[in-house]
């Protein structure tokens, strides 16, 4: 039984994630701003009243997990908007680096003592921090964001390689979630299903590239 724990899994992938994983003999904790109805009854540990962009909350929900300890950690949180040079706003921005790319490295920092040797962390990000891959422009938070999450994960590959901890980096895909409307073309469960098989695919050879989820590799 391995012991993994996740970001953002109160809804949307996130949960489906903490559904399979358990359903797979996994202990679960989640760690959420918001809980909800189906997690809280999932069987996951639970904590709930976390904001990801606040160190000091992170440095001290650090200390609640002992030293190796930690299988997985799957970084999924994040939030979402689109800008514009129309609709330019700075304070979104702002808000999608500090949760979208800072968080997660922060968390992973953070939570180092606790991830065991050969373990492995997952960042969840997206296609739309692929430079060469942007063809339609505007979501300026989020594509960079995106981006800047994709670096600081290729950096944390190579610096955790001693350590044999594998970092993925992983689109979802188009995921027909609350953050997109609903649209999207495969659901949270689906989206989980391949995010599993890719993580279970890492290993030193995969650490540090960026794939979607179908197993095909991304552009940077």
């Amino acid at each position: 039984m391995q012991h993994i724990v996740i970001t953002g899994g109160n809804k949307g992938i996130g949960l489906a994630l903490v559904k399979q994983l358990l359903a797979r003999g996994n202990l679960v904790s989640v760690l959420c701003r918001n809980s909800s109805d189906e997690l809280e009854q999932s069987g996951a540990t639970v904590y709930s009243g976390i904001e990801l962009s606040d160190n000091r909350q992170l440095q001290q929900l650090a200390g609640k997990f002992a030293a190796n300890s930690i299988d997985l950690l799957i970084n999924n949180a994040g939030i979402f908007s689109n800008e514009t040079l129309d609709d330019f706003d700075l304070t979104r921005i702002q808000q999608q680096f500090q949760v979208d790319a800072l968080a997660p490295l922060a968390l992973s920092q953070l939570l180092l003592p606790a991830i065991k040797n050969g373990g492995k962390i997952a960042m969840i990000t997206s296609r739309m921090g692929s430079i060469s891959d942007n063809g339609s422009g505007a979501y300026y938070g989020y594509r960079m964001a995106k981006a800047a999450l994709n670096a600081g994960s290729v950096s944390l590959a190579r610096d955790l390689a001693p350590r044999n901890i594998y970092v993925g980096i992983y689109h979802p895909g188009f995921v027909q979630t609350q953050m997109v409307g609903f649209a999207g073309d495969i659901s949270p469960d689906e989206a989980a299903s391949r995010i599993i098989q890719r993580i279970n695919e890492l290993d030193a050879s995969r650490s540090g590239r960026f794939f979607h989820s179908n197993g095909s590799e991304l552009p940077w």
